[in-house]
């Protein structure tokens, strides 16, 4: 029992960082989660497949958000933000696209986005974007010159560049062609499992090398054991990124979709965001009805259960903490200042 109380204690003082969450922001019931869960930041989605004006209006509706709940949620623009919500008890948004769709083809947009708050953008959501080419497609073309632009001004202004959804060579060319670390904020590593949207070894070893952070994600059909997944399946992967990269560049993007409906699931799962299915997706497979993560991970209630688990695995408190959203920090710090 003392050591479940310590590492209850450690969770509690420890910055709780998950890099990816793409729950349903209209429900009441995602903001009680992560008040429970005691989650410091998040990356939120608010933009797949959304084009520049229908973000913006994404992005209002967080304004009028944060005012609503400005008991349990505040806007992050900068890491002493993330700081702040741990002292007052909150949860930090940073705002993150999956798909560099909104800024379509005027780079302007990206000065805009981050005037507004985002902070985080992945460079294509499967497909292709005119930015970069997703995991599945084809061609695996790697970025565009617009691509190699953008990532040039990302790095200018300020916004760390997402890898996760993105194809093999576009990973590489992005990792190369930044002049600031990189992330990939919810993926996990082919060697563990081979799934076209997990990462290569080569991909996460130069990112790591080049100061990035992975984010383990824990989605069961990126895991081993798939839909039987326990919580201990889950450290598994998280175990072994860090065996390929070290605990200093591991966190965790749980990817959430908390009381998402049937049409979330149709929508990202549309080729370019209007036909659907998508050749990635299997449309006899109805995600909304099925388990979808670990047992005793099942939603941001369930994150102060990580420490006590990795704690099981004999990581030091040290990097529990990392892991825990250290080094999340570590990298927004350096990426947005």
């Amino acid at each position: 029992m003392a050591d479940a109380d310590a590492a209850r204690r450690l969770y509690d003082e420890s910055i709780v960082i998950d890099g990816l969450n793409v729950s349903n922001w209209n429900s009441p019931a995602v903001f009680a989660s992560l008040k429970n869960g005691g989650v410091t930041a998040i990356n939120a989605t608010i933009a797949t497949w959304e084009n520049y004006q229908e973000t913006l209006a994404e992005i209002q509706a967080w304004l009028g958000c944060y005012e609503e709940r400005a008991d349990t949620v505040m806007p992050v623009h900068s890491t002493e933000d993330i700081l702040a919500a741990k002292e007052s008890g909150r949860t930090g948004v940073i705002l993150g696209f999956q798909n560099a769709t909104p800024i379509e083809n005027d780079l302007g947009h990206l000065a805009v986005f981050h005037a507004l708050g985002v902070r985080i953008i992945q460079l294509s959501f499967h497909e292709r974007s005119l930015v970069a080419d997703g995991c599945y497609e084809a061609a695996n073309g790697g970025l565009s010159n617009f691509g190699r632009d953008a990532v040039r001004e990302m790095n200018r202004l300020g916004i760390l560049v997402d890898l996760s959804h993105v194809g093999e060579r576009s990973t590489m060319e992005a990792i190369e062609h930044s002049e600031k670390p990189v992330a990939v904020t919810h993926a996990n590593c082919k060697g563990y499992f081979d799934r076209p949207r997990n990462k290569t070894d080569e991909a996460v070893r130069l990112l790591a090398e080049r100061g990035g952070v992975v984010g383990a994600t824990a989605i069961c059909s990126f895991l081993k054991t798939q839909f039987t997944s326990t919580l201990d399946d889950f450290i598994d992967a998280i175990d072994d990124m860090v065996q390929r990269i070290g605990p200093d560049h591991v966190g965790f993007g749980i990817d959430f979709t908390q009381d998402q409906p049937k049409s979330f699931w149709r929508y990202i799962g549309s080729q370019q965001g209007s036909s659907y299915p998508a050749i990635f997706q299997d449309p006899n497979v109805q995600w909304d009805e099925m388990k979808l993560y670990p047992d005793d991970l099942e939603s941001p209630d369930d994150l102060p259960n990580l420490a006590a688990a990795l704690q099981r695995r004999g990581y030091s408190d040290d990097e529990i903490r990392g892991i825990l959203g250290g080094n999340w920090l570590r990298l927004f710090e350096e990426v947005w200042k």
